[in-house]
């Protein structure tokens, strides 16, 4: 192939990209902010709405959410003074940020596979599959899109055969980057571990060594994120009191369920409430399955180096979202946004050997027909991804559409039911919030903290419609005193 065709055909491939990402998501660049955690991040966030120097201090120092995430928070305050408080500018960031992120899966997969078309179908899959909304429609999801562009960065310039001290230094900046976006990164230096001693068969000691420095960067960030964790109000909670056996069993289900959703997305939601007791068949058949898992890539360690990194990266990048430190939810779909590369590639990976003939220096016509039927797969599989997407992403066009269907997958999750109470309340409709929440009371049996904020809600409001009724009979009777 001429350098002229390669030229065009790297446009067509990154054209491509771009645009079926942009069909996917480009219509959530009309929809509003929703009231889980944009609040907090954008519409009540004072520290970006200026660069004052106070503010700039805050943004670098201070945590949102429970979260300390710096070059987040700076992005908002980019957007916020190109946008104010319109949300299609927010919105428009995050798909923007989610086609950096497709074109760099793209870029990091055909550099480690050496295989175009496995590179090019795992980073469309990554852009159009309806696991990805949540990261890229939540305008609080932010911070893994940020912290994604400079991960897979990081990743393109470290995971390569041979290093140079000039790219182990972009590498820690990447990493540093990603760090001050969110914590998620801190399992990044351990996946670069695994690389060196599969890929680049290098030697434990020196190996180590070299991420000693990045190491120490991300448990420094994990030390101090850990420290702000300090509240525990909202999401699901049933799980934070369970042993650390309990939850681990828990996880072998939970892991299944992620590899579910990405093989067949249907029944997505903004939160889940997976089963926690009476699970004792599942765990065990799980347990097989994944020893059954291991014992395959077990087998192929020396042959296969490259799925023995992958099935290490998918496990570490999910690592700090499957509670062994307590967090207020068991389970969402942004957690699999990088993990999922994973799982597409390997389906990729078998598109393409399954058809692996039409490789092969062959007459004209087989060769054609392979190339046309791993053609056809993938656009099959891009179709049906991109037609699940669509009929989805509706779900999050404003707090109302998200609780309304979030509830009617879980209607005895109290917090849902909260979330559709202040979205009704936003709207002035308090006595159909009032109700909401005395059903959710009666109905869905929540625990101490949920019945207490419900019962403060309820008379913090109804408060306010007796004072305006007082309120507005007072100045009645003035007006019939005056006249």
């Amino acid at each position: 192939m001429s350098e002229t065709l390669k030229r065009h055909q790297a446009v067509f491939q990154f054209g491509a990209l771009v645009v079926i990402g942009l069909v996917a998501f480009w219509q959530s660049v009309a929809f509003d902010f929703v009231n889980w955690d944009d609040v907090t991040y954008v519409t009540h966030n004072e520290l970006i709405t200026s660069w004052s120097p106070s503010n700039l201090l805050g943004v670098a120092t201070e945590t949102v959410t429970r979260n300390y995430g710096p070059l987040t928070i700076f992005s908002f305050l980019i957007d916020h003074t190109l946008w104010g408080k319109n949300p299609s500018g927010y919105h428009a960031t995050n798909v923007l940020l989610h086609l950096v992120n497709g074109v760099l899966v793209f870029l990091l997969l055909k550099r480690l596979t050496g295989n175009q078309f496995v590179a090019w179908l795992t980073a469309a899959l990554f852009l159009v599959h309806p696991v990805q909304i949540e990261s890229v429609v939540w305008i609080s999801s932010r911070k893994g899109l940020l912290c994604s562009v400079f991960l897979l960065s990081a990743a393109i310039v470290r995971l390569r055969p041979e290093v140079t001290a000039k790219q182990d230094a972009w590498y820690i900046g990447l990493l540093i980057a990603a760090l001050l976006s969110k914590a998620l990164a801190i399992v990044f230096p351990p996946i670069v571990l695994l690389y060196d001693l599969l890929i680049r068969r290098e030697k434990s000691a020196p190996a180590i060594a070299r991420q000693i420095i990045p190491g120490l960067l991300s448990l420094l960030l994990l030390f101090y994120t850990a420290s702000v964790q300090n509240t525990v109000l909202g999401g699901v909670r049933g799980h934070m009191d369970f042993s650390l056996l309990h939850i681990m069993a828990i996880d072998v289900t939970i892991l299944w369920k992620y590899i579910g959703m990405l093989c067949w997305p249907t029944n997505l939601c903004v939160m889940y409430d997976p089963q926690t007791s009476e699970i004792g068949k599942k765990v065990v058949v799980g347990l097989i399955g994944w020893v059954a898992v291991g014992y395959a890539f077990w087998r192929v360690r020396n042959t296969q180096p490259l799925w023995i990194l992958g099935a290490g990266s998918f496990l570490l990048l999910l690592f700090p979202v499957l509670n062994f430190f307590r967090i207020t939810t068991l389970m969402n779909d942004r957690y699999l946004y990088l993990p999922s590369i994973v799982v597409f590639a390997v389906a990729a990976g078998a598109v393409h050997r399954i058809l692996r003939f039409a490789e092969v220096e062959s007459s004209g016509l087989v060769q054609h027909l392979g190339n046309s039927l791993r053609g056809m797969v993938a656009v099959g599989v891009l179709a049906a991804c991109l037609t699940l997407t669509l009929k989805h992403l509706p779900v999050w066009q404003n707090s109302q559409t998200l609780w309304a269907h979030a509830i009617s997958q879980y209607p005895k999750l109290p917090v849902l039911r909260i979330q559709m109470a202040l979205a009704v309340h936003a709207l002035g409709q308090e006595r159909e919030a009032i109700r909401q929440l005395q059903v959710a009371m009666l109905e869905c049996q929540p625990d101490d903290q949920d019945r207490e904020r419900m019962r403060n809600m309820i008379g913090e409001w109804e408060t306010r419609i007796t004072d305006r009724r007082k309120l507005a009979t007072a100045l009645s009777r003035h007006a019939d005193s005056a006249n």
